[in-house]
């Protein structure tokens, strides 16, 4: 029983650490989008262990990881479109009221 809550924490930390990666350094986009991957791989592992250890099929977890790259690739595109108009990806420089 013990190395199965081993199993379970060490995603679940993984999750948490992410969590306050996200919340605590949010001064750059780059920062947040790195996170929000960290976050997302951390779930998917999470999810793998728990179908695998219940003997299900992993098939929706290639869902899931199809899902989180095509997130990880909307926020480089974001990004990119962030720092060719406005020079930086801080979010103290962006002013709401301009278009």
């Amino acid at each position: 029983m013990s190395m199965l809550m081993f199993y379970y924490s060490v995603p679940i930390l993984s999750v948490v650490c992410g969590l306050w990666v996200f919340c605590s350094k949010r001064k750059h986009l780059l920062n947040t989008l790195l996170s929000l991957e960290y976050i997302m791989l951390s779930v998917f592992w999470l999810m793998v262990l728990s179908l695998s250890l219940m003997g299900q099929e992993i098939f929706f977890s290639l869902f899931f990881l199809t899902f989180a790259a095509c997130e990880g690739a909307l926020g480089l595109a974001l990004l990119v479109s962030i720092v060719r108009t406005h020079g930086n990806d801080r979010f103290g420089n962006f002013n709401l009221l301009q278009c």
